[in-house]
Parts: C-alpha cells; structure tokens; sequence
C-alpha cells in the first residue's frame, strides 16, 4: 500500500486545480521529492511546527495544508528561523508538504462547500465566480495533403481537447478558389489566374486563452500565405449555480430567527475559545445565507446586492462591518478564521482515500491562534469564560 508524492499531488491538482487560486496566492508542493515513495498522508489547516511534529509522530511521508507556509516572501530558510525550522524539520524527517489555499476555496467541492453544509445551507452559486474556461469553435481550409501536418501543430499549440480527449477535429471537404495579386507567393496556382481544388475544413474547439498561440502556430504551419479561417467564441454551458468561485449562496431548508440560526452556527463548526459574534436583530428571520471561508471581509459591498438574510465569515473588524451595517447591509456572523476552513481537511482526506493507495490521518490540532475569552464578572460569577 504506497504512492508517490507525485501520484498525490497529480490528485490533489485535479480536486483543487491551481487554475483556480487567486493571483497572489502561492499553491502545491512547497517541499519534498516527487519521486519519493508515500504510505501516509496527514491533513491540518496549518503548518505549525506543533502540526509538523505530529505529522512526523504519526509516521506520515506527505502533509496537506491549507494555508501555505511560505504565502509571505522570505529571504532565509535557515533551521533557526519559524518557518526554516519547519521546513528542516520535515525535510529531516522525509515528509513532503503540499498546500491548497485559494484553489481550495474556489473548487467544487472545495473548503466554501463544506463550511455551507455544515451550517445547513446547499451550496449553490459563488459570491465571486471565477470566470469560464471559455472555449473558441476554429475553422480553417487547407489543402488535403497538408492537413496532417497542419493538425499536428494546432494540437500542439493546445487545440482540440474536450475532456479527457485530445486531438479532436471534424473534417469537411469542399472546393477552394482563390486568384492572386501582383505581389503575391502563391504555394498553389499563378498570380493573376484563378484557382480552384479540393479543400478541407478543419473544425476543433480550443480555450480562448490559448488564441494566440494557436493562431501562431495555424500561420507558421499553413502552407497559404493568407489562410482562410474563423474563430467563433462559444458560450459558457456551465450552470451559474455550480461554477467555482469564491463564498457560496444557498437557502436553509426551514426559516429561522438569526439567534436560531447562530446557535446552529455555532454547533456545526469546530469550537474555539471565543465562538462566533453576530451582529443583527436577534429575531430576524433568516433564510437565504451567503458565506465565504477564512477572511471575508473584502466581500461586505459585494454582499449587500445578493438579496440575502445573513452573510456569515471570518476575521471581520469594526470599521468596515460598521459601515456596512449603515449601508443597508444583512446580518453578519463572524466566525473564527480556523473554525471555518478546519472541516476541509475531512474533505481532502476523503479525496486522497478514495484515489490513491495510502493510509490518511487528519491532525486535530487547534491552530487558531485564540486561546482565551472572558466576560465581566456578574453577581460574583464569571460568565463565558
């Protein structure tokens, strides 16, 4: 029963596609050989050195985190430096370190999935969408003994995937005519005569980001010095309500009052020492939610034209929940940034359990910096410490 890092990466890749992270976002294997051989697997959310000494405790060869131990640019990695420490330590140690941040977040399933089912809503559509992988339909005419040769180049230029298929094509024979000018370099036929012979179309589909590249390789390999071809943008098929994206919006299946509501919040997540604040009229009733894993606070403008009750995420500060709440905004509820994204460590494991030939463990360590809260004194008693 083993893998490779590699083996293990290639999965995670596929679940959480670094496509999707954000720009500044640093995402996948930050150290460890991928050849190297892996018969355990751990996941936490963090890569504290407590974590990486559990990890190594366990006898893992490979922990999965969410938040990246090197997000913020260091110039040191030296064994007594925080994260030089870590870095040695499982290095020593022969486990591999694999984060998935933001592409986790934006993936379907991914981290905002899970935190929406935990608090009872179904996951439907993103608060940010991330665009489409908008695809172009190609048609180009070549010359029947040149087609081959031209497919060849489109192909590799990125043209003609659908799927878990490559080279696709429709071929369409036809006839061609075309009369050159004074100036031109026909391959075929003479300048200022017209000419006429059997043609093919070529029809593929290919991402719209790879446009230029394979129109490069369409005039490079084209045997016409002026190829006839169009490009038709398609639209995106892809249903709103399961597009990849940042946050999630859905509906509890029954109303309930925001202070209801809380409560559930607060018995589905993970729990630490301060709970979870809220801010709204306690009798509310709530029943469309939007919520966003981690820090979301960036979010607050976006929130107050999606129609819904409630918007629940974490690291949330005064100023910017005190202007949105005087700006018309819905009730907030403020969770602690760890005890959103914690449960998608279950979720990755779930993955890693079902595509590769490994043992897994998930790290319960609480790594939310919080460890205390306290409440005035009332009748001699203290309350909610």
């Amino acid at each position: 029963m083993s893998s490779t890092v590699r083996e293990i990466r290639e999965i995670l890749d596929k679940a959480y596609p670094p496509s999707l992270a954000e720009s500044w976002d640093k995402v996948g294997l930050v150290c460890g050989d991928p050849e190297d051989k892996v018969e355990k697997v751990a996941f936490a959310l963090d890569c504290t050195l407590e974590v990486a000494e559990q990890a190594i405790e366990v006898g893992a060869d490979m922990l999965v985190v969410h938040h990246p131990l090197l997000l913020r640019g260091v110039h040191s990695v030296a064994a007594d430096t925080p994260k030089g420490k870590v870095l040695h330590l499982l290095i020593r140690h022969g486990v591999a370190l694999f984060a998935a941040h933001t592409n986790a977040d934006s993936a379907r399933p991914g981290v905002n999935d899970r935190l929406a089912e935990l608090v009872g809503i179904h996951p439907g559509a993103p608060i940010a969408p991330k665009p489409g992988a908008a695809k172009d339909r190609w048609g180009v005419h070549v010359p029947a003994e040149y087609a081959s040769n031209l497919k060849t180049a489109l192909f590799s230029a990125g043209a003609g995937e659908i799927g878990d298929y490559d080279c696709c094509s429709f071929d369409l024979e036809g006839t061609g005519q075309f009369r050159p000018q004074e100036g031109a370099h026909p391959t075929l036929g003479e300048v200022g005569k017209l000419y006429r012979d059997q043609e093919i179309r070529v029809e593929f589909v290919a991402p719209k980001a790879k446009r230029a590249a394979i129109l490069s390789a369409l005039r490079y390999a084209h045997p016409y010095e002026e190829p006839a071809f169009d490009i038709v943008p398609l639209a995106d098929d892809l249903d709103p309500r399961e597009a990849p994206g940042l946050g999630r919006i859905g509906e509890l299946p029954e109303p309930m009052t925001l202070k209801e509501f809380c409560q559930q919040v607060a018995d589905a997540l993970p729990e630490t020492a301060w709970g979870i604040r809220c801010a709204g009229d306690p009798e509310q009733i709530v029943k469309k939610v939007a919520v966003s894993s981690g820090a979301g606070d960036s979010f607050l403008d976006v929130v107050r034209g999606l129609g819904v009750d409630v918007y629940l995420t974490s690291d949330l500060r005064h100023h910017p929940v005190d202007e949105y709440l005087r700006a018309g905004g819905p009730a907030v509820i403020d969770t602690a940034h760890w005890a959103s994204e914690f449960p998608w460590t279950s979720q990755a494991e779930e993955i890693i359990s079902r595509e590769a030939d490994v043992t897994t463990e998930i790290i319960s360590l609480r790594t939310d910096p919080w460890t205390l809260s306290a409440h005035p004194r009332k009748n001699g008693h203290q309350e909610g410490a």
